[in-house]
C-alpha cells in the first residue's frame, strides 16, 4: 500500500476520532433526557409553583386609598411578602432582609421591586414608607381575600415570601423566614436567564 493511501486511511481515522468526541457526549445526553426518565436538578430553593399562577390583581389599594392599577404587577420581578396576619417586628425584619437582597442584586437591582402585601392595618407600614422601593399593598374585603387565596400557603404554614415574574405570574414560594440566601440565588439565576423585566 502506498504512503499516500496509509497517510488518507490516517487522516480519515483522525477525523472520526475527533467527531466521536463531539458526537457521543451529545448522543449520550439525549438518550439520557428522553429515553431514561432523567432530566438535571434545576437547584432551585424555593418552592416552585408549577404551572405559574397569573395574578389578577382584584381588591388591592395603595396607602394612600387608592385602587392600585390593573398592570401593577407588570414589567419588573417582584419579591412579594405576603402578611398573613398582623404586622409586626417580625415583618419589619423580613422587609429589612428583602431590601438587603436587593442591594445584594448590584446592577440587577432596578429590574426588581419589593412588595408587602397584608390584609389590614399594617404597623409596618409607616415606618418603611419612607422606602421608595417598596410597593405596599392593602388586600382586603372578599376581592382581596380572594386575591390572598391565589398564593400558596408557605412551606411553614406561616407568612410567606413570593417571585412574580414580569407577565405577572406567581412562580415560587419561600417561607418568610430562613431563606434569605436561597432566594437571593435564585433571584440572581432568574435574572441572569432573563432578558424580561
Amino acid at each position: 500500500m502506498s504512503p499516500a493511501a496509509d497517510a488518507g486511511r490516517s487522516g480519515r481515522r483522525q477525523l472520526a476520532l475527533v467527531a466521536s468526541l463531539f458526537i457521543v457526549p451529545l448522543a449520550a445526553a439525549m438518550w439520557l433526557y428522553f429515553s431514561s426518565g432523567w432530566r438535571p436538578a434545576v437547584g432551585a430553593h424555593g418552592e416552585l409553583i408549577d404551572p405559574p399562577r397569573p395574578l389578577v390583581p382584584t381588591g388591592l389599594t395603595l396607602p394612600d386609598g387608592r385602587l392600585a392599577p390593573a398592570d401593577i404587577f407588570q414589567a419588573h420581578w417582584f419579591v412579594v411578602h405576603l402578611a398573613r396576619g398582623s404586622c409586626d417586628e417580625r415583618t419589619e425584619a423580613i422587609l429589612d432582609e428583602l431590601a438587603q437582597i436587593q442591594l445584594a442584586l448590584d446592577k440587577d437591582a432596578a429590574r426588581v421591586r419589593r412588595v408587602l402585601l397584608h390584609a389590614g392595618q399594617c404597623a409596618a407600614v409607616p415606618s418603611q414608607a419612607r422606602d421608595a422601593d417598596l410597593l405596599v399593598l392593602q388586600a382586603s374585603g372578599p376581592a382581596g381575600d380572594a386575591f390572598r387565596s391565589g398564593f400558596p400557603p408557605a412551606v411553614d404554614g406561616s407568612d410567606g415570601i413570593y417571585i412574580v415574574d414580569p407577565h405577572g405570574n406567581l412562580m415560587m414560594g419561600y417561607p418568610a423566614s430562613g431563606s434569605a440566601r436561597g432566594l437571593l440565588k435564585d433571584l440572581e439565576r432568574l435574572l441572569r436567564l432573563s432578558n424580561i423585566g
